[in-house]
């Protein structure tokens, strides 16, 4: 049975052209404009640097529409498909900021994936490109209490200008892909995320009959926003796979994916959530892989997921790529 996503706009099908988004990630930072910072300088800052400038940098009347309060509602809101504020960066900042935008979005992943995923947003966004997101900035610099969260058709991202404590990545993130068209073939030919679950399903390639039993279930958790990445606190129950019930080597496979999955972001954020999933109990962790969602009946399982107590990361590759991911320290 085809199972479409429930609350994705419209607009998300729109057909891209491949080729434009093969030079869209080809050109990725190079295109930057210039900023009154400095490209040197730039390329040295981190991300965090570089927010307290944006913010620096506002005028009164963009804080009306990007400045929030610290404890506004929006600043833990996620989705697959949205904006944060009514104006996008085009709309609303100069051309000098939007470059520190994508300087900001560029330095809160590796070097190896920062230029790709920016071409996917890119390309994702459609003729409008990166220029289409929106941000939103929460608190204000150097009061311990600031966020920035940029938003867009399937791309939430933050930066915890002056840290959010016990929350990897500053809160709930998503990321997302539809490479070729809305409902992609089995092999999803261009995602650039569909290696994450070809790598999640080497360790279902690993399993034995019991196992797979265990590991594989119906349908799947629906999309609910923000509810999508609620978690539940349990270290037992979870759907799935307990990682108690597999072998050695099929625990390293589950780790190695871990790895994969967080190869795309940079290295000190990567760190951390790996740090608290191991505090909140790599053993506590679930895998679990859905029947309902193979495209192509070719049992390579499109949608799966990653969950603990204090983890959840939900990939839904049907009808084309989706990421939720929410992960906090142990309480």
């Amino acid at each position: 049975m085809k199972i479409e996503l429930l609350n994705e706009s419209p607009d998300c099908r729109s057909a891209m052209d491949r080729r434009r988004f093969v030079k869209q990630a080809a050109l990725g930072s190079a295109a930057l404009a210039a900023v009154p910072l400095g490209q040197a300088a730039r390329t040295k800052a981190n991300s965090e640097t570089l927010v307290a400038q944006l913010y620096g940098s506002l005028s009164e009347r963009q804080k009306k529409v990007v400045a929030f309060p610290f404890k506004h509602p929006l600043r833990e809101k996620v989705d697959n498909n949205w904006h944060i504020t009514k104006k996008s960066i085009g709309e609303i900042l100069t051309g000098e900021q939007q470059a520190l935008v994508k300087e900001i979005f560029l330095k809160l992943h590796s070097k190896q994936y920062a230029e790709t995923v920016l071409g996917q947003v890119r390309h994702d966004s459609g003729d409008e490109g990166f220029e289409s997101t929106s941000v939103a900035l929460f608190g204000e610099p150097n009061t311990g209490k600031f966020e920035f969260v940029l938003t867009g058709r399937h791309c939430t991202r933050r930066c915890d200008g002056d840290s959010v404590e016990g929350e990897a990545f500053g809160g709930p993130i998503f990321y997302g892909h539809a490479a070729r068209s809305f409902n992609e073939a089995p092999d999803h030919p261009g995602n650039v995320y569909w290696y994450q679950a070809k790598q999640a399903n080497k360790v279902f390639a690993m399993m034995d009959g019991k196992q797979r039993k265990m590991a594989l279930l119906g349908k799947s958790r629906g999309e609910q926003g923000t509810k999508t990445v609620a978690l539940t606190g349990k270290k037992e129950g979870l759907p799935g796979i307990p990682m108690s019930e597999l072998s050695i080597d099929q625990r390293g496979q589950v780790r190695k994916t871990m790895a994969d999955l967080l190869a795309m972001f940079r290295e000190k954020d990567a760190k951390e959530a790996l740090k608290m999933v191991d505090a909140g109990g790599f053993e506590h962790l679930h895998l679990a892989f859905y029947r309902n969602h193979d495209i192509g009946n070719d049992r390579i399982w499109d949608v799966w997921q990653i969950e603990g107590p204090n983890c959840l990361w939900f990939f839904r590759g049907d009808p084309h790529v989706h990421a939720w991911v929410n992960i906090k320290k142990s309480a």
